[in-house]
């Protein structure tokens, strides 16, 4: 059993646990819901620190022992966040695709395989890249 912070990850090695932040990080990096009530401060002026609570609230909620992991609970957590933090209803389907990409991440780390979490490296890379290409233009 792995523990950070005082919480217990059970199943999920150390290695696996970085790895899971990691991805979970980026995960939310990419929910563009999400980013746009940072860059709009819709939770106010402490929006990013609530999308850390947030990031921290999805590593505690996949801690939990002994409880079975549901997507339906993941999702409401999300949600939930969402409209608390951000003052956000979030109706596109966003909830429901990050939610899955966390459960498989999970999964994945629990395996001591990391594609799902690589991949959105990959592609919050090539998102990065983009972002500062148009900045460049438009400068």
């Amino acid at each position: 059993m792995t523990s950070i912070h005082g919480i217990n990850f059970q199943g999920l090695k150390s290695e696996s646990l970085s790895m899971f932040a990691e991805g979970i990080s980026l995960a939310l990096t990419q929910w563009n819901a999400l980013q746009m009530a940072i860059q709009n401060e819709w939770g106010g002026r402490d929006s990013l620190q609530k999308s850390e609570n947030l990031a921290a609230d999805i590593l505690s909620w996949f801690s939990q022992p002994k409880v079975a992991l549901s997507i339906d609970d993941l999702e409401h957590l999300l949600d939930e966040h969402m409209m608390l933090s951000f003052n956000t209803d979030t109706e596109d389907g966003s909830i429901e695709e990050v939610a899955e990409e966390l459960m498989t991440m999970h999964e994945d780390c629990l395996h001591g395989h990391y594609e799902s979490i690589e991949k959105l490296r990959k592609s919050t890379f090539k998102v990065k890249s983009l972002s500062q290409l148009r900045q460049v233009t438009d400068d």
